[in-house]
């Protein structure tokens, strides 16, 4: 009897946290910036950016884990093309970041969301992230300027 008991309680408990688990993990995936559950749809998207908008700040680059896999935008994510990540502008919106220290730049066109690292601006694909030098150094202060 005490068996069975402690079997039902651990087998309750169990089924709990599986519920309470899948709920949390389900809800933090949909309220997280910028996620889009049919990208299709915001690709197609008329939207423009006004060009010569300006977006001052930290700029990092993402890419190996990332290649192969679907954007935000719809497309295959390719490390080696200029694209980015950035939370809310038109995906197509083609933005000229220049590295404030070095004064480096790089023409690159959005196609995803993020960065979801705090302080960040934008996310850079390796190879546009490499022009810029942030192969070397992760992360540099960016002027990036919307040009189409």
């Amino acid at each position: 009897m005490i068996l069975n008991r402690r079997f039902i309680v651990g087998l309750i408990l169990f089924t709990l946290i599986c519920c309470l688990g899948s709920c949390a993990g389900k809800a933090s995936i949909s309220a997280r910036q910028g996620f889009v559950r049919n990208p299709e749809k915001h690709y197609a998207s008329k939207e423009k950016a006004e060009i010569g908008m300006e977006i001052t700040g930290v700029a990092s680059y993402y890419g190996p884990g990332f290649d192969g896999k679907k954007t935000a935008s719809g497309e295959i994510f390719n490390q080696n093309d200029m694209t980015c990540a950035h939370k809310s502008l038109p995906f197509g919106t083609k933005l000229k970041v220049v590295r404030k220290d070095t004064g480096k730049s790089v023409v690159v066109r959005v196609n995803d969301r993020g960065p979801y690292a705090k302080g960040r601006v934008l996310d850079l694909s390796a190879a546009a992230g490499k022009k810029l030098g942030l192969d070397k150094v992760g992360h540099a202060e960016v002027i990036a300027t919307v040009v189409e």
